[in-house]
């Protein structure tokens, strides 16, 4: 009688315990694998499939496990320190913020905080009543509070600076223009040229696969000017080739009444920026493309 008390009291707690058991599996998910290793529902990526993405943003397909058929070797999967020098990193001086990148582009931000990760561009450039994006001189040295070198306002440069196009010229993506990387190297531009000549020069020029070269502003021919280098004062890197440190004609007339014989020049020297007279011979360096075209 004893025995079968013992009996019916456990089989009463288990039948208010089997509840309470089902409960917890449910919460806790299914019991069993997903699969076998090399079941098709066990796919996933690799390191390298993980360093490629981080490299060249070639996303990699997920796999089930295979026996590989000898022992790792060397270059055949990155360590964690190469994913960790391939992982952006953290840069709240020169990290672009969405001001910096035109409304509607997505790209990564490296500024610490909210400022991290995917972000989209507001910079709302071209058309009605819309702010100009000024972008940085390039100087870093600084030599009193709050110059230039220590604020460093502007939009920040893009790295790489320039793209090359594979056919003699590179686009500075910067501003979207597009240079001659050799420009002397140019049959008719080995000299210098008076400011008409350098117009029809340009305009009669095909070059790269294009013929709507034209010679550039003042302010395009400008943009190309680091002020942190002189001599030439071009960007630290710049792949162009056989740039002198002086004068190049711009497309752009001097304005003041009765002066319009003048055209402004900018010096490659030092980023400096005058007028003269047309009939002088300055160098010639054609651009093409650009900003609204």
């Amino acid at each position: 009688m004893h025995t079968r008390r013992k009996l019916f009291v456990a089989a009463v707690w288990m039948a208010a315990l089997t509840p309470l058991i089902l409960a917890v599996a449910v919460l806790a998910g299914a019991l069993d694998s997903p699969g076998a290793p090399d079941a098709p529902v066990s796919a996933s990526y690799t390191l390298r499939d993980l360093y490629s993405r981080l490299l060249d943003g070639v996303p990699g397909t997920a796999a089930a496990f295979t026996e590989p058929a000898a022992g790792p070797t060397e270059g055949i999967m990155p360590t964690v320190a190469q994913l960790m020098q391939a992982a952006p990193a953290v840069d709240d001086a020169a990290g672009a913020a969405p001001g910096d990148v035109v409304a509607g582009k997505t790209f990564w931000g490296l500024q610490p905080g909210s400022g991290w990760g995917r972000q989209t561009g507001t910079m709302v450039v071209g058309g009605g009543a819309t702010t100009a994006a000024l972008p940085r001189t390039g100087q870093t040295n600084s030599y009193a509070s709050e110059d230039d070198g220590d604020l460093r306002k502007g939009v920040v440069w893009p790295s790489p600076r320039f793209t090359d196009n594979g056919n003699g010229t590179v686009t500075d993506n910067l501003t979207g223009l597009i240079w001659i990387v050799a420009p002397h190297e140019l049959e008719g531009n080995d000299g210098r040229q008076a400011w008409e000549a350098a117009i029809a020069y340009c305009r009669g020029l095909a070059y790269g696969g294009h013929d709507d070269w034209r010679l550039p502003n003042v302010r395009e021919l400008h943009s190309l000017v680091d002020f942190s280098r002189a001599v030439p004062a071009l960007p630290s890197g710049h792949p162009f080739v056989g740039i002198e440190s002086s004068n190049y004609w711009s497309s752009t007339t001097f304005a003041y009444e009765g002066f319009s014989e003048y055209g402004w020049w900018v010096s490659l020297f030092d980023g400096y920026t005058y007028y003269a007279n047309k009939t002088n011979n300055y160098r010639v360096w054609p651009v093409r493309a650009g900003q609204g075209g």
